[in-house]
């Protein structure tokens, strides 16, 4: 299935369950409402809608008739609701000349509502035909309103929450004005029906650095996007109805708050489940949030009882832990579809990241995949970190807005197709090593998990002494140099030899390793001093790595790979860790003693 087809699937589910608009409406913030009297002058001050969320007030999302692209110089009005540059002629913005918009909020309702006799159609004709923009100021009504959505009700259906929208008059006039700017009819690319196609589609709101007022997937701004002497959306037909849908399924998926999506990168990805059974289908959407780092089970507005929350987090658990999904929750293996989508801003359209679509079994496969790849020991703090945790450890200065372009939607894809992860990851791993000297368990198992996938690799998840790889002996023997300048130095030196020179040992062993050799022998030699067995445990540590190297090769190569890069990353975490390890045994001892 196309991925618009899936979005527009998407639509007729939640339009069942009642979840977002009918078709020629969509979903607005909407901050204040005017109550009207029938003869069309206010019943008092406006009521402000907006509810607090932290320590600012969010406009509600609201049902109206549906919201367009307004290119061009001449303004074009919203019916029935608009902001107050349209509805009111105010605006607290300079940039705005709300006198040619407000012309155009009177025009279109004078028009549409002139053979009316709907009492609240009436009373709103009645208010554009009163209405001054002076009146704002002598109202008192409160400057907060300004460039805020408005829309209108009756004071005597305002109590029970029916605004001049919702009446039964309101919709069947809507409908027919929509059906007369319709344009001609073509086959649907979606549908593979007949219908009137959407020339301009509804705007997507809610990606990440996209324009706030929305950005398109689909359209033809410019004459060198258009063939055949069609014209927008000619030149891809899709009709009215899909357009509307496949648009407000996605703005659903992209709300603030919404369960469907997750920020990966600057991808901003939305994912959903499409099952006979609603609840599975549901479940499945919260183990895959659960999977790219959401909380397993938090969602009360879908798993709302603790029993199916309970169950999200034991097959989580039971994933990473290496057990199959058909062993957890046979259910989820078969006829749950799972689709995912990463979009990314593209001036003023959206550029699609990655396209996913399978089966939830399959999906929980390759999680379980990843994470199996993704295991090292010592463990991070967070033996489950989310996928934006790994991101991090890859951008400079640890912060997320540095995570390098298309590296997060590469790697998420990689995942969920099962192909090999993005080259970009090692070399932007192995850039990060060089530049700040932090390595990490975070950024040793990205190293392993390249190593396994791409080049196909036998890597050790823990220290191996037996491993023979150079890169992987280069890195421990670097790690047990550093080991002999803490012994014999202390701690507390202005900088250690992996401060200066893990950057050129990893790749340029030649230029280092013999200067390293050198000074650990004046190190040993202070050691012995005090020390004699810990010199001769250090020493045998370093002539065992050296022994195990190859052979008539020379012991420090000019350069190494990247992958070599990467096993020496491993090692010398590996062989860090040891020692610490090692301490750790001695002092729990030294206690156990006393």
């Amino acid at each position: 299935m196309s991925m618009l087809a899936s979005l527009t699937s998407a639509y007729d589910r939640m339009a069942q369950r009642g979840e977002v608009p009918p078709f020629r409406y969509s979903s607005e913030r909407i901050g204040f409402l005017i109550s009207l009297n029938e003869d069309g002058n206010p019943a008092g001050k406006p009521v402000d809608l907006r509810e607090a969320k932290g320590k600012k007030l969010v406009a509600p999302l609201m049902a109206v008739p549906t919201s367009f692209k307004r290119p061009g110089i001449t303004p074009r009005s919203f019916f029935l609701w608009d902001n107050t540059a349209f509805s009111l002629g105010i605006s607290a913005s300079q940039d705005k000349d709300p006198g040619p918009r407000l012309e155009a909020f009177r025009s279109l309702h004078r028009n549409a509502l002139s053979d009316t006799d709907d009492p609240g159609l009436r009373a709103l004709l009645r208010f554009i035909d009163l209405w001054l923009p002076e009146r704002f100021e002598t109202l008192g009504w409160p400057e907060e309103m300004k460039d805020q959505n408005v829309v209108f009700a009756l004071e005597s259906d305002r109590r029970h929450h029916i605004r001049i929208h919702d009446r039964p008059a309101a919709k069947a006039l809507w409908t027919r004005l929509s059906a007369e700017v319709e344009g001609a009819e073509a086959v649907c690319l979606v549908t593979g029906e007949k219908a009137p196609v959407a020339r301009l589609h509804p705007a997507i709101k809610g990606v990440w650095g996209a324009q706030t007022s929305g950005a398109s997937i689909v359209s033809f701004n410019l004459d060198s996007f258009e063939s055949y002497g069609h014209e927008q959306g000619d030149n891809a037909p899709i009709s009215e109805r899909s357009a509307s849908a496949y648009t407000t399924a996605l703005n659903r998926f992209l709300e603030s708050g919404s369960k469907n999506r997750i920020q990966i990168g600057d991808a901003s990805t939305v994912f959903w489940a499409d099952g006979s059974d609603i609840k599975e289908a549901e479940v499945a959407e919260s183990i895959f949030s659960a999977m790219l780092g959401g909380e397993a089970g938090t969602d009360d507005e879908k798993i709302d009882e603790q029993t199916e929350a309970a169950k999200v987090g034991a097959v989580l658990d039971g994933l990473r832990k290496g057990k199959p999904l058909a062993e957890l929750a046979p259910e989820l293996t078969k006829g749950v579809r799972f689709y995912v989508l990463g979009l990314a801003p593209n001036a003023a359209r959206l550029s699609i990241r990655f396209w996913f679509e399978d089966d939830f079994g399959v999906v929980a496969e390759r999680y379980r995949r990843f994470v199996d790849e993704m295991r090292i020991e010592p463990p991070p703090r967070d033996p489950s970190p989310p996928l934006w945790r790994y991101l991090v450890e890859t951008a400079a200065m640890s912060k997320r807005e540095n995570v390098p372009p298309n590296l997060a939607g590469e790697w998420l894809r990689a995942i969920l197709t099962g192909n090999n992860y993005p080259l970009t990851l090692l070399s932007t791993v192995l850039m990060r090593l060089r530049a700040d000297k932090n390595v990490n368990a975070l950024r040793v198992a990205m190293l392993k998990a390249v190593l396994m996938r791409n080049f196909n690799m036998e890597v050790p998840m823990a220290f191996d002494p037996d491993f023979t790889g150079k890169g992987y002996l280069l890195g421990r023997l670097f790690a047990v140099y550093e080991q002999v300048q803490s012994a014999a130095l202390g701690r507390n030196v202005n900088a250690t030899i992996k401060d200066k020179f893990y950057g050129s040992a990893s790749a340029q062993p030649r230029k280092v390793f013999h200067l390293l050799d050198s000074g650990s022998a004046n190190h040993l030699s202070k050691i012995g001093k005090q020390s004699p067995g810990h010199r001769v445990s250090l020493e045998k540590r370093i002539g065992a790595i050296m022994d195990m190297m190859t052979p008539g090769e020379d012991p420090f190569p000019a350069s190494l790979p990247s992958e070599q890069q990467a096993l020496f990353g491993l090692g010398y975490h590996h062989q860090r860790n040891e020692f610490f390890k090692s301490r750790e045994t001695a002092q729990a001892a030294n206690e156990g003693e006393h």
